[in-house]
């Protein structure tokens, strides 16, 4: 027997109160830039700038004893992460401690990581200091700069591609999608002030990535549909579509949760905030390919016949299945 999420065959209607959903997806958004624009985010090391110290010792690593050696000194943010390498010797053990650049300073000083050492060798007795290596606050920034640029490639990539595939109605319906996921996501970090690094960024990327797929696999169907019913209203169109797709959107969406629930509960702090992102934004870019992109469709209109030349079609890329 099959497992199956939701029923085979599904007729709910997703657009009874498209304005509705518009409404609630367009309040969210004001809220998170509200929360960006009070509270800002909580920058980890990659964009304030820090100190990465590399340590080795024989000794097995305890993540978790070397947390708690620290943690007295008051340095902030300190992330402690243990490096796995099959060149290194049975008896090597390596961490890299990255520490956040102190007020008024370009970098932590040498008394510190003389204190920071102290700290650690009475835990561990034989650990040794390989390398210490500092950001400053210039790099720091060239660092988020080129985190919004990537994002904002990434949108625009997928505008032009959409707008080849499809129409560009579907690109702006997939390209609001997009938006609300990001905006949504970093409305959550800054509301709940969790560490963002260059590792939240990479999850942004990653919910573009899994949102468009998503939203593509919906406009697809959408397409087929409308050359076979060519009669047949937008709105009913776009509901049919959608629930052809729902038990392949919904099955893909949670085995997708069960491995990042996983690691959220197993993987450590290492990875939990990148986990985190990326369990929110299945769940936002599942929602956005509904209420979003398929609503900002519904809105827009859509060219119906395929088989006439349109002034409104994206090119001559258009008619192209992939």
């Amino acid at each position: 027997m099959r497992l199956r999420l939701v029923p085979q065959e599904t007729k709910w209607d997703f657009f009874s109160r498209p304005v509705l959903w518009l409404g609630i997806s367009g309040f969210l958004m004001v809220l998170a830039l509200v929360s960006f624009s009070i509270q800002g985010l909580n920058f980890g090391i990659d964009f304030r700038g820090g100190t990465t110290i590399r340590t080795e010792s024989a000794q097995m690593v305890d993540v978790g004893v070397y947390r708690d050696a620290i943690a007295p000194l008051g340095l902030g943010d300190v992330t402690i992460t243990e490096v796995f390498d099959p060149n290194f010797d049975e008896n090597q053990n390596v961490t890299m401690i990255r520490i956040q650049a102190q007020d008024g300073q370009e970098a932590v000083t040498a008394d510190v990581i003389q204190t920071i050492e102290a700290a650690l060798q009475g835990v561990v007795p034989d650990i040794s200091f390989v390398s210490v290596e500092s950001v400053g606050p210039k790099v720091s920034g060239e660092l988020i700069q080129t985190a919004v640029i990537a994002v904002l490639l990434a949108i625009g990539a997928v505008l032009i591609y959409i707008w080849l595939r499809f129409e560009w109605q579907f690109a702006l319906g997939a390209v609001a999608a997009l938006v609300h996921d990001v905006v949504l996501t970093i409305g959550v970090f800054s509301e709940l002030q969790i560490r963002f690094d260059l590792a939240i960024i990479a999850a942004l990327l990653t919910i573009v990535g899994y949102s468009l797929n998503d939203t593509v696999v919906v406009f697809d169907r959408v397409r087929e549909n409308l050359r076979k019913y060519k009669k047949m209203d937008l709105k009913e169109v776009l509901n049919l579509s959608i629930n052809e797709t729902l038990s392949r959107t919904v099955m893909t969406s949670v085995t997708t949760l069960l491995a990042l629930i996983s690691l959220f509960v197993l993987g450590g702090d290492v990875i939990r905030g990148f986990v985190f992102a990326m369990i929110w934004g299945v769940i936002v870019g599942t929602y956005s390919s509904v209420f979003v992109a398929s609503a900002v469709l519904l809105k827009l209109g859509v060219k119906r016949d395929w088989s006439k030349p349109s002034n409104t079609s994206g090119n001559q890329f258009a008619n192209i299945d992939a």
